[in-house]
């Protein structure tokens, strides 16, 4: 079996005066966090996290950034974590990455959705979309998969930033549902067996709540 293509976070020394609960839960990355308690920097550490850990984003140590832009996003929302994270091992992890990532042609079509919906030109969102394609390739909720506490922080977090993308969504689908369903509609491939979503045998697994115990995990 080929090595895995991540490399595993470094034993970074938490800095000095952090003692927040969730730099406890993310160590180390967390302990740098500008605002750890912001959604945003949330859902970076969580994709960050699945890029180490998921199959499928193998090949993707970023998330599908380069080097120059990760250690930009470290910058801006984990200052001072760039020299223990950017080292040369994880360098020459997205450099291969670059030629030997395994192809996700969904974790592709997500970010080219997520982009064509954002907001603004600004490098912030362009991370952000990556972050969220990168959080829908994990098996549970979105929401939980991008560090929120609940639905409604995800899509506060869409209707700020992917506001168009949002308001599409007008029957309240759960969201990585959804992006899937855009997915197949851009391509013409229209999965669904029923005539509308309030007669399919289905309407519960897309649209049912995600409450803790509600819901069984689903591989998408």
């Amino acid at each position: 079996m080929p090595a895995p293509m991540w490399q595993p976070i470094p034993n970074v020394p938490r800095p000095a005066g952090s003692g927040s609960p969730d730099a406890d839960h993310y160590d180390p990355l967390m302990a740098y966090a500008r605002e750890p308690q912001d959604p945003v920097t949330r859902t970076f550490v969580s994709a960050i996290e699945l890029a180490r850990s998921s199959s499928r984003l193998s090949g993707r140590t970023g998330f599908g950034l380069d080097a120059d832009e990760f250690g930009a996003l470290l910058n801006r929302y984990f200052p001072g974590a760039e020299d223990a994270y950017l080292t040369p091992a994880f360098r020459a992890a997205l450099a291969a990455g670059a030629t030997r990532r395994v192809e996700t042609d969904e974790f592709e079509d997500l970010v080219a959705l997520l982009l064509e919906h954002r907001g603004d030109d600004s490098r912030e969102s362009r991370w952000l979309a990556y972050a969220i394609a990168a959080c829908c390739m994990g098996d549970d909720h979105l929401w939980q998969d991008m560090g929120l506490a609940n639905r409604q922080v995800l899509s506060d977090l869409l209707a700020r930033h992917f506001s168009a993308l949002f308001a599409r969504n007008t029957g309240g689908m759960r969201w990585k549902k959804f992006f899937y369903k855009q997915l197949c509609e851009r391509e013409g491939a229209f999965v669904c067996r029923s005539p509308s979503c309030a007669v399919c045998v289905e309407y519960a697994n897309c649209f049912g709540p995600e409450e803790d115990g509600a819901w069984q995990s689903v591989k998408r």
